[in-house]
């Protein structure tokens, strides 16, 4: 008989982050192949073409925010750790994984909102680039609460473990005393 899944938020927002971070690697693949192209044409066929630029700065916002979620996933973000390790391991454990955390919520909350207020702003009115090619807008600025929903999700996780670690912590000092 096969195993089942338990399907615990902790397991969808692993699975869900690691597929963005799939995403955004492909968005980089993309952008070096787009580079490469505008560079070929610019100096090999000396026939310059202005959407090579557009597509990579496209993709890069999107790798950006789509990758930031399983970046703090697997904790692999840059952390001031010369100033956190200056406190004792209590207080940095209270610093990391409960005032950081919930630090970072309210950051997602006005990048999410914002972000969604802006693109819907730009669906409204029909926003398009200031380029030749005229690219829509609002694909390009929904991707933005997408990606900070998704890191919302992490964060509030990582914020949950670090509240039940306290308490973990205090049950597991009284059965030692």
């Amino acid at each position: 008989m096969k195993n089942k899944v338990k399907y615990t938020p902790d397991y969808i927002i692993n699975r869900l982050s690691r597929f963005l971070v799939i995403i955004s690697g492909v968005m980089i693949v993309l952008m070096v192949f787009t580079s490469t192209y505008g560079v070929a044409r610019r100096y090999f066929l000396h026939s310059p073409e202005p959407y090579s630029y557009e597509i990579s700065t496209m993709f890069l916002l999107w790798s950006f925010v789509l990758a930031i979620a399983a970046v703090e996933r697997y904790d692999r973000n840059i952390r001031v750790d010369f100033i956190s390790n200056l406190f004792p391991d209590r207080i940095r454990h209270y610093i990391l994984s409960i005032i950081a955390p919930a630090a970072g919520l309210f950051v997602c909350i006005m990048f999410a909102w914002q972000g969604f207020a802006a693109a819907m702003y730009s669906l409204k009115i029909g926003a398009v680039t200031m380029t030749a090619w005229k690219v829509p807008l609002f694909p390009i600025k929904i991707v933005i609460p997408i990606g900070y929903a998704v890191l919302f999700m992490v964060l509030a996780l990582k914020l949950y473990s670090g509240i039940a670690s306290l308490f973990t912590e205090k049950s597991q000092d009284r059965t030692v005393k």
